[in-house]
């Protein structure tokens, strides 16, 4: 006997026999239709021949996987959610069955039909309805158990009908009369439901829909109140429900006060407050305000004291005054202010205040004070005091009596810098007199030394005096006048004045005016202007005066034969404010 398979021979027992003989062969045959041809004669006598063939399973032996799948289809049925696979069934003869494989087109392939191998070539999933795209595949499994590569992928775009994961770490706080629901986001939530019962297997009624992750709701005070929660997602699908039991009991302290001030005097601090948002109700049913201080520039928690505020302290809706009597005098303290809820719950301390408390102790003596003769006055100079609580500074001048004492004039006749707080200018006209001057430091509080108290530091000067050589009689009854004799702000052009002419029959006779200033170099008035001014000029600003001097003029009103009618002499310190 001989075989053949597509002509090749595999089995070859061509000869004679007395007993009968066999012959096994395994061969791997490719896919496809094969022609087995089996010869065979019998030499003498009859002839008793035999052929099969069957596939050979053992794992050892088949080494060879199936061929993949054809011709997979995939129907959606929307009004099931189910998907039908079918495939055209493999031809090896040691198929063991089928396995089908699904995933989404970012994840790996897993099993969808199950442990089992499915013996025929169609199967029905239950796709999840989560509106996503499923791919399908699926394997043929021989009885080795090798399993082929997949079949070309087929793909079922689902409906949506899966609801989020349900909402987590739902939380209820208590406060007076409400409640306030909290929990984490759900991934694809569009809005969240709240429903609420009186007992723990409902029934529930619904409260309302957020689409935060918080609700706020009324609620009765020291009673048990059941909630849920579910999310939905932007079709409507819902989520499974989170429930949380609140108490009624309020535990959440209101926010901190806010904006912080204080007016400060020599026997008391008056700290005031802004009422922190949402605290109205609370105040309007017993809710009220709490103020703490300790020593020194920082809060110190361990050292606070409670203040006792006094009578004339007042708290509103709005916020709250405290009145200090208790303080330490002289020093520095912080203060803090908490809201207290009508269940007793304080809020966390604010934000804290700084205050250097009063006192009636004045500033010590102002040091390094100098008193500088100018052509402008006398220019007070000192040292900044290092005591934490001068507000300001007052200059006094005085005189020298014959018995060595000083009679004080004034603090007010001193004009402040435009750029050094430290020093000012002082006096008037420098004409050689002889002064003596005291400068005080003035706390807050307005304590301060008085300038014949003996550890006040007080210096002399001797002013310049910078008056004409050559004196020139008034002569001015035409009209009245107006003048400055000291200026010196920063918006000032230069001295001026202003005159009437009101005797008609005097005036009708002026030609024009003449304003001349003292020229020290050539000791001589020179007039500012060539020729007369305007005969309806009423009114001269020195534009060309320099500051830091004190400048002489003389006017005079001029007929036009030259004499004059009117002379009238002034004069201006033009202070260099330093």
């Amino acid at each position: 006997m001989r075989v053949y398979v597509d002509g090749v021979r595999k089995i070859d027992l061509w000869k004679n026999v007395s007993t009968t003989a066999r012959k096994t062969v395994d061969l791997t045959i490719p896919a496809g239709k094969h022609a087995i041809r089996v010869d065979y004669v019998a030499w003498t006598g009859f002839a008793y021949a035999g052929f099969t063939y069957a596939p050979r399973t053992e794992a050892a032996v088949d080494t060879v996987k199936p061929l993949a799948p054809t011709g997979l289809t995939a129907m959606y049925d929307r009004g099931t959610t189910k998907t039908t696979l079918r495939w055209a069934a493999n031809k090896e003869m040691d198929l063991a069955g089928y396995r089908v494989y699904r995933r989404l087109s970012t994840t790996p392939w897993a099993r969808a039909g199950g442990s089992s191998l499915l013996t025929s070539p169609s199967f029905v999933d239950a796709t999840p309805a989560t509106g996503q795209t499923f791919l399908y595949e699926v394997r043929a499994v021989d009885k080795a158990g090798r399993e082929s590569a997949g079949s070309l992928d087929a793909t079922a775009a689902t409906v949506d009908r899966t609801g989020p994961a349900a909402p987590t770490g739902l939380t209820v706080a208590g406060d007076a009369w409400w409640a306030t629901l909290s929990w984490r986001a759900a991934t694809d939530a569009a809005r969240y439901e709240v429903y609420a019962a009186s007992a723990a297997a409902g029934p529930f009624e619904p409260l309302g829909t957020t689409t935060t992750t918080s609700y706020r709701t009324d609620a009765p005070v020291n009673t048990a109140r059941y909630y849920r929660v579910r999310a939905l997602d932007a079709l409507g699908n819902p989520s499974a429900y989170a429930a949380v039991t609140g108490d009624g009991v309020d535990r959440t302290p209101p926010k901190s006060p806010t904006a912080l001030g204080s007016v400060v005097r020599s026997g008391s601090t008056k700290v005031y407050w802004r009422q922190p948002d949402g605290f109205y109700e609370d105040f309007d049913n017993g809710g009220t305000y709490r103020v703490y201080r300790s020593p020194g520039k920082t809060l110190d928690p361990a050292a606070l004291t409670r203040v006792t505020c006094a009578e004339e302290s007042d708290e509103t809706s709005t916020g709250g005054i405290c009145h200090d009597l208790d303080m330490p005098a002289g020093t520095y303290v912080s203060y803090a202010v908490a809201a207290v809820d009508p269940a007793g719950n304080e809020s966390a301390l604010s934000a804290p205040l700084v205050v250097r408390t009063g006192d009636r102790v004045a500033p010590g003596p102002v040091t390094g004070v100098k008193a500088t003769p100018r052509a402008d006055g006398v220019l007070v100079s000192w040292a900044a005091s290092t005591e934490d609580d001068v507000d300001r500074y007052a200059v006094w001048n005085g005189v020298r009596q014959a018995d060595g004492t000083v009679k004080w004039l004034s603090s007010t006749s001193c004009a402040e810098g435009m750029s050094d707080p430290l020093a000012v200018i002082c006096g008037d006209l420098p004409d050689g007199e002889t002064f003596v001057y005291a400068v005080l430091a003035l706390d807050r509080w307005d304590n301060e030394l008085h300038p014949a108290d003996p550890k006040v530091t007080v210096v002399e000067a001797t002013e310049l005096d910078v008056r004409p050589s050559v004196t020139v009689t008034r002569d001015w009854n035409l009209g009245s006048m107006g003048y400055d004799t000291i200026m010196g702000g920063p918006d000032v052009a230069g001295p001026s004045i202003n005159w009437r002419c009101d005797r008609t029959a005097e005036c009708d006779t002026v030609a024009g005016y003449r304003v001349s200033r003292w020229n020290a170099a050539s000791q001589a008035y020179e007039p500012l202007h060539a020729g007369l001014l305007a005969a309806e000029t009423r009114a001269y600003t020195d534009t060309t005066a320099a500051r830091g001097t004190t400048h002489f003029y003389l006017l005079e009103a001029v007929r036009a034969d030259g004499v004059v009618v009117g002379t009238h002499v002034w004069n201006c310190v033009f202070q260099n404010r330093v």
